[in-house]
């Protein structure tokens, strides 16, 4: 019984000697260190290049072509502070070259001041001095010219009179600084008109597309690559949040026109001054209630003095202005009606010097038509 005992004893000591010993084994195996292959994950011996949407590529194949004609633009421009001290004063900007002459399309505002020194930097960093060959400042554009040692790539200009909401538009420029950004959208709205400081900018292009700061005279671009407007402005003062807004490339083309067949960009000129009455004041004064422009001077000499426009006869107090009165109530503008202050500069703004404008003029109790010739505005640069 006692040797039994002892057998038994024996033989599970045995075995329990075994069965540790396999699972040493089998935790040295567990735990064991993986040897370095220089590899640390599963993939594909060779990488392959990624595939992209079609909407991927056609970004991608416009911004090739694009980016090499879109230009960085510095200016220099020296003002006098209240102490009489010259200080030099930095702008910064975009633009695009439109041909191989070196002609550049940008903001007016980007080359504001007068004889500013302009630096235009290109895609592959070399640097050119530009000179102005014309600005429309009624809509914010300027046409500069830099010298090229060779040819240039340039953009074509397409139709912004044919634009719907929703459809795709790329933007490059150099916002912040940051030379060769493109950000895309669509357009998210038509003819808006934006006010900036004295001036109101019609018809202008709504886009999500993203614009900051140094975006400004920029090509916004159509899905063929096309500049269908000129990046002008974002909605607030602290950066894009989604509203920005373009110039249509149409006011673009008709100054284009005017320098290519004058050698200068001439503007055209209405010379009087008028103020927008309607309702209680326009009755008050035995107007049409309708709303008109009453105006208020009328240059000697000028082309609305030889078409016999009429200036007030009197003065009158309304609350604390000072208004002519007496002289001829603009009711429509070549056949539209004045709708406010800023319906003459408007119709004026869409043609050229020497064009005939038709203004409908309320006087003695009765409407009559008066055609006036458009005088040429004198050159700002």
């Amino acid at each position: 019984m006692r040797l039994r005992s002892i057998f038994w004893a024996m033989a599970l000591a045995a075995c329990f000697v075994y069965l540790t010993s396999r699972a040493d084994w089998s935790l040295r195996q567990l735990f064991q260190p993986v040897q370095n292959t220089g590899r640390q994950w599963s993939a594909p011996e060779v990488a392959r290049t990624a595939s992209y949407g079609a909407d991927e590529q056609n970004n991608i194949d416009i911004y090739k072509t694009a980016n090499t004609a879109t230009v960085n633009i510095s200016s220099v421009v020296y003002r006098e502070n209240w102490f009489m001290q010259v200080y030099p004063e930095r702008g910064q900007g975009s633009g695009f070259l439109i041909n191989d002459k070196g002609w550049i399309l940008t903001n007016r505002h980007v080359v504001s001041g007068r004889a500013p020194e302009i630096q235009v930097t290109l895609s592959d960093k070399s640097q050119y001095k530009a000179r102005i060959l014309g600005a429309d400042d009624n809509n914010d554009l300027a046409l500069l010219q830099i010298m090229p040692k060779g040819k240039l790539p340039y953009l074509q200009l397409g139709d912004s009179d044919r634009l719907v909401v929703g459809q795709k538009v790329i933007a490059i420029g150099n916002p912040f600084g940051f030379n060769g950004t493109l950000t895309t959208g669509v357009v998210s709205a038509l003819d808006r008109s934006i006010r900036e400081e004295s001036t109101t900018y019609d018809n202008m292009i709504q886009t999500d597309a993203a614009i900051n700061p140094g975006n400004s005279g920029g090509p916004l671009l159509d899905s063929h690559g096309s500049v269908i407007g000129i990046n002008t402005m974002i909605y607030g003062t602290q950066g894009s949040i989604g509203i920005g807004f373009a110039m249509p490339i149409s006011r673009a083309k008709s100054m284009l026109e005017e320098f290519q067949a004058r050698g200068r960009i001439a503007l055209p000129l209405l010379e009087i001054s008028a103020v927008y009455i309607s309702g209680g004041l326009a009755e008050e004064l035995e107007l049409p209630t309708e709303g008109g422009l009453l105006i208020q001077k009328v240059q000697p000499g000028s082309t609305a003095d030889e078409a016999g426009l009429r200036p007030p006869r009197q003065v009158v107090i309304v609350g604390n202005y000072r208004l002519g009165v007496g002289g001829d109530f603009i009711t429509a503008i070549d056949g539209k009606p004045v709708d406010g202050n800023d319906s003459l500069r408007h119709a004026v703004s869409r043609k050229r010097p020497g064009d005939m404008i038709e203004l409908t003029v309320y006087r003695s109790r009765g409407h009559q038509k008066i055609r006036v010739k458009l005088g040429e505005a004198p050159q700002t640069l």
